[in-house]
């Protein structure tokens, strides 16, 4: 596995990377509705490029296959962290963090991270500072807004 800088070539591989974990993995904890909502197949290309090239995004890279993708804000904020459903629990997802987490020289890290994704975040060393629920498309769906003090 290679971790490298993304690239405009990637938005599509990474969006549908996306788009099939959301609605397989996060369907465990998720109902279908609420995977709907997140993730609806429509994707803004121009918006998803611009943020991605405006934070520090990374990608992880099998056999010329992208198998998970993050990106993280200059204020410490980690925006995206995701896996591609077939590459689960292989450290890509580590492998991501580590590097987001060192891009910036920020003290404190925070997210906000499903209900799938807290568990890896609190092995991590990240805290939840609060439940909340966040609204996509008119539908509630719990998240944790969590942070982690680097040192």
């Amino acid at each position: 596995m290679i971790i490298r800088k993304y690239r405009p070539s990637d938005i599509n591989e990474i969006y549908q990377l996306f788009y099939d974990t959301v609605h397989s993995i996060n369907l465990g904890d998720y109902t279908e509705e609420q995977v709907n909502a997140w993730a609806d197949g429509n994707m803004d290309e121009n918006r998803w490029n611009r943020s991605f090239l405006e934070h520090k995004t990374f990608v992880a890279v099998i056999d010329d296959t992208i198998v998970g993708f993050g990106d993280i804000e200059n204020t410490g904020h980690l925006d995206r962290l995701y896996v591609h459903k077939d590459f689960q629990h292989r450290g890509i997802a580590t492998a991501i963090c580590d590097k987001l987490e060192t891009v910036f020289d920020t003290d404190t890290v925070f997210t906000e991270a499903s209900i799938t994704a807290k568990p890896f975040f609190e092995k991590r060393g990240y805290r939840v500072i609060y439940e909340q629920q966040v609204e996509r498309h008119g539908v509630k769906m719990t998240n944790y807004r969590m942070s982690k003090i680097l040192i």
